[in-house]
């Protein structure tokens, strides 16, 4: 039998009291000071992807109403070079685009950062072609609930995105924060449609591009990081993976890994371009063989020995995703023991997490600072 370590009720009660004394319902998220004296920050993933389809407006609008310090867009190209807002180029799963005739001929096979993908792919739709489809929930066994919003929002493109973002700041009276990942780079280069060049333009006019701006920009690469690092002020986060290469690297024939690049000597290097990591949640606290979580590494320590924050990923109330001994019964889409789990990453140095419940991510984190 597995030993399941949660914290008591009682003390959950007592928390809670004081999370209702130290912040009244009306204090800004945003600005939360952790025991290291950084940000601690809830970042909606793709908005918040477990309440509505993710990487909608609807989605990031409903991260910052519940209380998202920043909120998540991952941007790709569409063949007339604007930028959109997916979390793959790919988008069978998450539009409708297969149940329209009139694109059944652009279905293809891609191989994308060494991976044989089918399906079909923004950089073969212009952006008028793409206004024609509709969001669909990608997890629709897990998310039965997030199905009800198929087909109700567009695509939203990377202007859009930061155009709700200013709204919603000014409306909430708080800054909400922009945190946007290039994906795939270095193959959308190779395609002529390039993503730092709109990326910062986009900045540039939504007055986002300068030190002390609240925004973070992220890529699984380097080389663009570096090159971003030219262009605007401000932060700038290296994603790692628990397995596997930047793509960047691979292409240019560089043998290092997300493990070299996650040692002590690969985070000073890092820190050379960036203001912080974004690592695997495995990367922070390891499963054990039996599933169970290990203990720390010493990830956290060694990055922020480097002058680097940590955001860690990603973090989903459901037991598929949980480690086993947090699971709540048998049902994979059934809420597990994720405020146990997000208080350990929270113990363990984090200065922030991604998370698809951002309501999860601020109820924690204030569990964890009214604690002590």
């Amino acid at each position: 039998m597995r030993t399941v370590h949660r914290l008591p009720a009682a003390a959950v009660a007592v928390l809670v009291v004081l999370l209702a004394m130290l912040v009244p319902p009306s204090a800004p998220a945003r600005g939360v000071p952790g025991p290291q004296g950084a940000e601690l920050l809830v970042i909606g993933h793709r908005g918040a992807a477990g309440h509505r389809p993710e990487h909608t407006l609807a989605s990031y609008e409903l991260a910052a109403r519940m209380g998202a310090d920043s909120i998540e867009c991952d941007v790709v190209s569409t063949s007339d070079g604007v930028l959109v807002c997916r979390h793959e180029n790919e988008i069978a799963g998450t539009t409708d685009v297969a149940d329209h005739p009139e694109f059944a001929d652009r279905r293809t096979t891609r191989t994308v950062d060494g991976v044989e993908l089918s399906g079909w792919f923004t950089e073969d739709f212009t952006l008028a072609e793409l206004r024609t489809l509709r969001a669909v929930e990608r997890l629709p066994d897990l998310r039965q609930e997030n199905t009800l919003y198929d087909e109700l929002f567009a695509v939203p493109t990377l202007d859009e995105y930061l155009e709700l973002r200013e709204d919603l700041s000014e409306e909430l009276d708080r800054e909400v924060g922009a945190y946007v990942e290039t994906k795939h780079p270095t193959y959308f280069d190779s395609l002529g449609l390039s993503l730092e060049e709109p990326l910062v333009a986009g900045l540039r006019k939504a007055d986002l591009d300068d030190e002390g701006d609240p925004v973070f920009l992220q890529s699984f690469e380097t080389a663009n990081l570096r090159e971003l690092d030219d262009e605007v002020d401000v932060p700038l986060v290296q994603l790692l993976s628990a397995t596997g290469a930047p793509a960047d690297l691979v292409a240019a024939g560089d043998p290092r890994t997300y493990a070299d690049l996650s040692t002590a000597a690969g985070l000073a290097d890092v820190a050379e371009y960036a203001n912080g990591i974004g690592p695997a949640k495995e990367q922070v606290i390891p499963l054990t063989a039996d599933g169970t979580p290990g203990q720390p590494t010493s990830l956290v320590a060694d990055a922020h020995a480097a002058g680097l924050l940590v955001h860690p990923y990603t973090f989903r109330n459901e037991n598929d995703f949980l480690p086993a001994e947090l699971d709540r019964g048998t049902d994979p889409a059934a809420y597990g023991d994720a405020i146990e789990e997000q208080l350990r990453f929270w113990a363990a140095g984090a200065d922030g997490l991604f998370t698809d419940q951002p309501d999860t991510g601020v109820l924690t984190r204030d569990l964890f600072l009214a604690a002590g």
